[in-house]
């Protein structure tokens, strides 16, 4: 391995010029390999209807047109002709398990001698490995947290590590400037597994909740509008970045409710495989109420950072935000630690150096030598 690695994120949906993503998934990856280009030399390739190139900040992204989507899934796209540049890069990185793209890089990167990892962002389709087992066709699966490599039930298998998440801690901080408010803030889709309707319940006829998503589901969209009747709660659909740092530093607490079971008998494993809003509203200085699900309490200190609630359990949401609103002193303190723990554990930059010690094995710190990119 070269002292400094030249690295390409492979990602499957398309990324507008103007930096604007689809999801969660795509904004880990983007914000992640425009953190590594601070460092070393980083590239990301996605899939659209049309072929683009561009940079953002030290970043080289490349836009591949999609040839056909596998199985008719527009969320599983592949783009033959950007399997040959694979050879360039020295690390392949693939953000979700599987897809097709993921398989077939995999496969070329064995074949070009490059060394190739994969993270699941809690999506996926179809792959190869339907056909044939693809997990040892990458050097290391690099895990988002604790609860995702679990998943996976690999004990102390040494290809497996958790790199976590990260926040941009400059974009995503207080203001003093703006005063913090008594209300409590959603961020993330509004469908049956986030909680959301738990939450309403929860709420009392004077606090303020604001939700910011939108809406996949229309028969639960209903029921969170029957839900919210008669009480202070905003359905916000359509926010830009700018908008959702304001709230985040407005709120009183930030809050996912998320559960492996909802109203509708609906189940799922995994609903959340880090808790990003909360990152976000916690390095705003807010503190964090989450559910006792999958990956959350990895993010918030019970006690220290805000709260944890068991899921499916109105009641206890609202105690504890009865418990914030009467106890101002005590929750600003909470939104301190919780900024603090961002900085220490949940920054791009740790989470690139996470990254280059499992490409490098060790060998290449992005830490010590950061300082001296041109």
């Amino acid at each position: 391995m070269i002292p400094r690695p030249r690295v390409v994120h492979i990602v499957p949906s398309f990324f507008r010029k103007e930096g604007g993503v689809l999801g969660g998934a795509e904004r880990y990856a983007l914000e992640l390999a425009r953190a590594m280009a601070e460092c070393v030399p980083t590239t990301l390739y996605s899939f659209g209807p049309t072929a683009d190139r561009y940079t953002i900040d030290r970043l080289d992204v490349r836009i591949f047109r999609t040839s056909l989507h596998v199985r008719s899934r527009a969320g599983n796209p592949l783009a033959p002709s950007m399997l040959a540049h694979l050879g360039r890069f020295d690390v392949i990185h693939c953000h979700q398990r599987r897809m097709i793209f993921s398989s077939l890089s995999a496969a070329a990167g064995r074949l070009f001698g490059r060394r190739v990892f994969v993270s699941d962002l809690g999506g996926g389709a179809w792959d190869l490995s339907a056909y044939v087992p693809t997990e040892r066709w990458y050097h290391g699966h690099l895990h988002i947290s604790q609860y995702s490599r679990r998943l996976i039930e690999r004990g102390d298998d040494p290809r497996h590590a958790v790199i976590l998440g990260g926040v941009d801690t400059e974009k995503f901080a207080p203001d003093p400037a703006v005063p913090r408010g008594d209300g409590v803030l959603f961020v993330g889709r509004l469908l049956p597994h986030k909680g959301v309707i738990d939450l309403i319940e929860g709420l009392d006829t004077e606090t303020p909740l604001e939700l910011i998503g939108q809406p996949y589901d229309a028969r639960y969209s209903g029921d969170l509008k029957a839900a919210a009747a008669g009480k202070r709660v905003t359905f916000r659909h359509d926010c830009d970045d700018a908008a959702l740092v304001d709230a985040y530093r407005r709120a009183r607490v930030v809050v996912l409710p998320s559960v492996y079971e909802d109203r509708y008998g609906g189940k799922t494993l995994v609903p959340e495989l880090l808790g990003q809003t909360l990152l976000e509203g916690m390095a705003c200085g807010a503190p964090a109420i989450c559910t006792d699900v999958a990956s959350m309490p990895e993010v918030v200190e019970d006690g220290v950072t805000g709260f944890i609630v068991p899921p499916n359990d109105p009641p206890a949401l609202g105690a504890k935000l009865r418990w914030l609103h009467a106890h101002a002193e005590e929750a600003s303190r909470m939104g301190e630690a919780a900024r603090r723990r961002v900085l220490e554990h949940f920054t791009w930059d740790r989470v690139v150096d996470r990254c280059l010690d499992a490409y490098t094995g060790g060998v290449w710190s992005a830490q010590a030598e950061r300082s001296a990119v041109p």
